[in-house]
């Protein structure tokens, strides 16, 4: 009898949301979205992903989900206080139970010293706390950057879900 495969990373996340009712939005610069698709991707999506905000633009960051322009003028679009501002925006503003967030360098240009190419943050917001996880890829070309972005969202999320209680 063969092994039974273990569910992939984005299965496991909408089951354990559709599980607990509870849902996730997501925020994205460098993925353009690719994190919302590797969701949808899952049937059965609709019962735990809210939607996603592409925020690429540092205005659509400020206009969509209310990161402070301040924010942004201090630290820069790729820094761990915009990967958070962005997480917890997209929460509060959709209302979800969780937020996923990403913001990084993809290349092929855009890095300097102080911030390479393949420099990332994710962020995921909950009502209990906001994780943010600094990626240094390295300049792996912009899809394979992009792709481990996605990979490392995704698993961010997993384990906040699996640390945190569920709610009531």
């Amino acid at each position: 009898m063969a092994a039974k495969a273990k569910p992939s990373v984005g299965k496991q996340i909408i089951d354990l949301l559709a599980e607990r009712n509870q849902t996730i939005v997501t925020a994205e610069s460098c993925t353009g979205g690719m994190i919302a698709s590797a969701l949808t991707d899952i049937p059965g999506a609709s019962a735990a992903l809210y939607g996603g905000y592409i925020t690429y633009a540092n205005s659509a960051k400020s206009r969509m989900i209310q990161v402070q322009p301040r924010l942004i003028a201090d630290y820069g679009a790729v820094s761990n206080q915009v990967a958070r501002a962005m997480a917890d925006g997209a929460r509060n503003t959709a209302r979800a139970d969780f937020a996923v967030a990403a913001t990084g360098i993809a290349g092929p240009d855009g890095g300097t010293d102080k911030k390479p190419i393949g420099l990332v943050y994710v962020a995921v917001s909950s009502d209990l706390a906001t994780v943010v996880i600094e990626h240094r890829f390295g300049d792996l070309g912009r899809d394979a950057i992009r792709k481990a972005t996605v990979d490392a969202a995704l698993d961010l999320v997993l384990q906040v879900l699996t640390s945190d209680p569920p709610s009531p």
